[in-house]
């Protein structure tokens, strides 16, 4: 699998693998006396992402096919990719079907989990959403339930039952571990769900129990050292990107992706079948307060990058997806649109050295286009966690009890910076009296990165990270270094 090779680390490689955290408590390993602790590189876009094989077979980690995981689970100790030293982590969001449930663990080399929680309800300083990212403390809680040591182990995010949110967690799970710095070598996605997986697969490769818990701590994110917090756009990461005018700008270095249906990117005014809806609010979610897409937005709907729409979970070949994003149709007529919802034509896509934001209403279609865009095709990517779910709340409207969502001089408003539709008083929902999230905290807050911060810190709390500006919240600039602590309190 061709792979991207981080540069400007302080020190060999060889010696940071062999680097932990002194005097922390638990079953992590301490350092030898005198090595000195290992430094964290913050991570681009490009440097995060990692290209696919043309054939999925051929690869070692990303995008992985059934036969592949056949032969590493059939004889782990002997197949195991180069540098691989730990166990083979198998994590399914569903149990499969009936004689499929679990693709089957010796408990020894090879486990398998059910995990579908990759979310958290977390304030950005403006707005509380209630499915971000999960915070450090909360992958580390899950690296010690199932004794995972993502330095020495390879994990795959694996669906169960293939498609629909199945693949969408799948794709939540790869970009929570791939966002808290786990090596790309470490860490893989399977191709399809367990009753279309690839190769010799029988009933005995299965089971009907998961691996038991082992709830012991070997690892945490803090021994990583990497900071791939430039894999999530806040808001105003998104807002610094937009073009002024909602059209499709190639030279700009940024590809805008929505991907939503039609109807809900073009507030009804089109659908995937190319005719308007009737009642333009059938599009809306969540009982938000408008619909449409941010300015300069083009909209592929993810069920596009997945064969019949996404059942069985398996991915469409690298050729298609790659001409999605060069502009190009399928054999449906199927590409990208515009603001004007016309196709975008041949070239007028993806341009070379573009940054790829992603977004969809709550970021779980998008975490498929996330997966097709930052680990098959390779391009350097960023998805906001947030989304339109979001982006629809800051916005200076009301709910259905007449309470205001956003102040009209608040400096966060969205409103100003999308085509949109509004939605019937009567069906936005009340975060108020209701409870709902996103809802907002601080409509005049100084910033909007207390996520990304916070996730900073927790890598490296004795300077509290590397946090960017207002608008600077991901983590971008490849090179910076900062100082270690290596028990990280």
């Amino acid at each position: 699998m061709t792979r991207r090779i981080p540069t400007g680390w302080l020190l060999p490689a060889a010696l940071l693998s062999s680097l932990f955290l002194a005097a922390c408590g638990g079953e992590r390993q301490a350092p030898a006396d005198g090595d000195p602790a290992a430094a964290i590189k913050v991570n681009t876009p490009a440097q995060i992402a990692q290209e696919s094989a043309e054939n999925y077979d051929d690869n070692l980690n990303g995008l992985i096919t059934g036969k592949t995981l056949k032969r590493w689970k059939d004889n782990w100790e002997q197949e195991r990719p180069a540098g691989i030293t730990g166990k083979l982590v198998i994590f399914q969001q569903a149990q499969g079907v009936a004689g499929k449930r679990f693709i089957k663990p010796d408990n020894d080399n090879v486990f398998t989990y059910r995990e579908a929680e990759w979310r958290e309800s977390r304030s950005n300083g403006v707005i509380e959403i209630e499915g971000i990212v999960l915070s450090g403390a909360k992958v580390d809680q899950l690296l010690r339930r199932y004794a995972i040591d993502p330095r020495k182990d390879l994990i795959v995010c694996a669906q169960g039952v293939g498609g629909g949110s199945n693949a969408m967690n799948m794709g939540r799970c790869w970009y929570t571990f791939r966002y808290w710095g786990v090596d790309s070598r470490h860490l893989a996605i399977l191709d399809g769900g367990n009753d279309y997986l690839s190769g010799a697969w029988t009933a005995a490769d299965f089971s009907d129990s998961a691996s038991p818990v082992i709830n012991r701590a070997l690892a945490s994110v803090k021994d990583l050292p990497a900071d791939n917090t430039a894999l999530q756009a806040t808001f105003v990461d998104l807002i610094n990107v937009l073009p002024v005018v909602d059209q499709n700008v190639r030279n700009d270095g940024v590809f805008l992706w929505d991907g939503r249906s039609l109807d809900q990117y073009s507030a009804g005014e089109s659908s995937e079948a190319g005719t308007p809806l009737a009642d333009y609010t059938k599009s809306f979610q969540n009982g938000g307060s408008r619909q449409g897409h941010p300015r300069g937005g083009v909209q592929l709907n993810w069920t596009n990058l997945m064969i019949n729409g996404g059942t069985g979970g398996l991915f469409k070949p690298k050729a298609e997806l790659r001409n999605y994003l060069q502009g190009g149709t399928d054999a449906a007529g199927k590409g990208f649109v515009d603001g004007s919802y016309q196709l975008l034509g041949a070239g007028n896509a993806y341009q070379a050295g573009d940054t790829v934001y992603l977004w969809c209403e709550t970021a779980a279609r998008a975490a498929v286009a996330n997966l097709v865009s930052a680990v098959i095709l390779g391009l350097p990517t960023r998805l906001y966690d947030g989304s339109m779910i979001e982006w629809n709340s800051l916005t200076a409207t009301v709910d259905k009890d007449g309470n205001p969502l956003l102040p009209a001089d608040s400096p966060w408003r969205t409103d100003e910076l999308s085509f949109f539709k509004l939605n019937q008083p009567g069906n936005i929902a009340s975060r108020t009296s209701e409870g709902v999230l996103p809802r907002i905290r601080d409509a005049y807050a100084a910033s909007a990165d207390a996520i990304i911060k916070a996730d900073k810190a927790y890598k490296q709390p004795a300077t509290g990270g590397s946090g960017g500006s207002d608008g600077g919240s991901g983590g971008g600039g490849g090179g910076v270094v900062l100082p270690p602590n290596p028990c990280g309190g």
